[in-house]
């Protein structure tokens, strides 16, 4: 199997008849979920996809991936939130997506200066193509950064440039569909029943992804598999519903923040993408559990302390790889003066599982209770199994706790701020307000 839940360290902190009454609730929302009759059911259009994608765009993304592979050294993601950390997770994720000659480089994910010059002295001299990722064309910051390299890419290529811009947009309106129309761009489509944090296995994420080196139609296979499984199987063997199910225990328990924990630095971006995807869909309406994450052994010398003995309003789910990719033993060392012969002949990977269940122990001893979501290896069918597994355990477990897992209502008030504070035209009553309780 590609993905299996292990929940002995959570499942004894509750009764028969909880884990029954929300196993019902689960049972319920992942039936709202399919017969799309819940609130934010125009988004739905995730749990379906990896049967139903648009071949004729997916045999584009791939031919556009080979093109860009043939004349680019960099291609230059742009796009932020859901345009870009699906992408990334995915590249970081797979050990084939770094065999590709096309390094992915993203921008217009911040607003920083510092950032944007140091990606633009990377490229510099280099061949380079730009995949500007947005619905609308309008979000300020991919659409500063687009300004920029496509600026850069005229500069460099002239009359060329149109031929080295790749936009993933609405399929129909906007400011970036017209502009790419008008400009003969190639075009993907970012589906209208899709939001950004599900949207890694459309054009958004594929296109990307494919550029780095990776199998996407290994990807499709993997979500798909999850899709049957996951919608199908009962509660008792059914990983997707029963984390969905204890994450609610946990949070009527008091415990308010899930911390992502993995022990491969290549799954930080992973826990990034998670949570955006946790985030944005259950933090609304005074509710939701707060997603956090930290890489272990790394962080078990910094947040390993809070954790142990800080507030007991956590508990963790630990994202562990079974069969990593490859292996490294420790030598012998004659003199033995950091102790650590006892370990000679070991391999690596051995002594972190170790520190892995050491870890779990300790941390359900300190009152943590603890997950564990195993993945078989860092493969494309896994990764593709983990999006779908983690976006469906999302949707159940925010139609569980009664919101609407698929709108971002508060995305919008910092923009108005900003907008505001900027000078833009329309918001000049705000901005004096703002002004006012900033002095």
């Amino acid at each position: 199997m590609h993905l299996k839940l292990n929940d002995k360290f959570v499942a004894s902190g509750f009764s028969d008849g909880e884990i029954s009454a929300m196993k019902c609730k689960a049972e319920a929302a992942l039936k709202t979920t399919l017969e799309k009759s819940g609130a934010g059911s125009d988004f739905l259009g995730w749990v379906t996809l990896p049967a139903d994608y648009d071949r004729d765009e997916f045999a584009r993304i791939e031919k556009a991936a080979k093109k860009i592979n043939s004349d680019s050294d960099y291609l230059v993601v742009i796009g932020i939130g859901g345009s870009y950390l699906g992408a990334k997770s995915a590249i970081d994720f797979l050990p084939s997506a770094n065999c590709s000659k096309t390094k992915v480089i993203f921008a217009g994910n911040n607003l920083s200066a510092d950032y944007l010059n140091a990606v633009i002295a990377e490229i510099d001299g280099k061949d380079f193509s730009i995949n500007v990722i947005s619905k609308s064309g309008t979000t300020t910051e991919p659409a500063i950064a687009f300004r920029i390299f496509r600026k850069l890419l005229t500069d460099k290529y002239g009359d060329k440039a149109n031929e080295r811009i790749y936009a993933t947009t609405d399929k129909a309106r906007g400011t970036l569909k017209a502009l790419a129309e008008k400009e003969g761009w190639e075009t993907f489509v970012v589906p209208d029943d899709v939001g950004g944090r599900y949207s890694v296995l459309t054009a958004v994420g594929l296109l990307p992804i494919a550029v780095a080196g990776a199998d996407i139609q290994k990807i499709m296979l993997g979500a798909k598999t999850a899709r049957d499984e996951l919608t199908a199987l009962p509660f008792e063997s059914n990983a997707c519903l029963k984390y969905a199910a204890y994450r609610n225990l946990l949070l009527n328990g008091g415990k308010t923040i899930e911390v992502l924990s993995s022990f491969e630095p290549t799954l930080a971006a992973f826990a990034e993408w998670f949570k955006q995807l946790y985030g944005e869909s259950e933090g609304k309406d005074g509710k939701g559990i707060f997603p956090a994450s930290v890489c272990f052994t790394t962080d078990l010398h910094s947040l390993g302390q809070y954790i142990q003995d800080g507030i007991r309003n956590i508990f963790e789910t630990v994202l562990w790889v079974e069969n990593p990719t490859s292996s490294l033993s420790v030598p012998f060392d004659d003199n033995d003066g950091d102790g650590l012969n006892f370990l000679s002949g070991k391999d690596v990977n051995e002594i972190n599982k170790k520190a892995h269940l050491g870890t779990v122990l300790a941390h359900v001893d300190g009152g943590v209770p603890n997950i564990i979501i195993s993945l078989d290896r860092q493969s494309e069918e896994c990764y593709g199994y983990a999006v779908y597994f983690f976006e469906l355990a999302c949707a159940v477990s925010g139609y569980i706790l009664g919101v609407n897992p698929f709108n971002q209502p508060g995305v919008e008030d910092y923009k108005k701020n900003m907008f505001a504070l900027m000078g833009k035209k329309g918001y000049e009553d705000r901005a004096e307000q703002l002004l006012k309780r900033l002095v």
